[in-house]
């Protein structure tokens, strides 16, 4: 018995992170990540040109100018993606 309740509480404490992120992650409309898509490559970044050896730090950038942008403006007008997480 007291290696059942071992397990539970062992399941429990091992799947209450993966609920608390599944709930936390809102669905991104396809209109949206187009968007998001249009920003970027306004802010200078072109995935037709990009090189793989700088991607991250390239997109990284330039999600940065567009971050700046939204913030001059007054507030985000889509969400923005982050690693290991749905684009916001």
């Amino acid at each position: 018995m007291k290696s059942l309740v071992q397990a539970v509480v062992i399941a429990a404490t091992l799947a209450a992170p993966v609920a608390v992120f599944a709930q936390s992650a809102q669905p991104v409309t396809r209109a949206q990540v187009r968007e998001e898509l249009v920003q970027i490559e306004k802010a200078g970044y072109n995935p037709s040109h990009a090189n793989p050896n700088d991607y991250p730090a390239n997109i990284q950038a330039a999600e940065a100018r567009v971050a700046a942008q939204n913030a001059a403006v007054g507030g985000v007008t889509s969400g923005t993606s982050e690693q290991g997480h749905a684009v916001k």
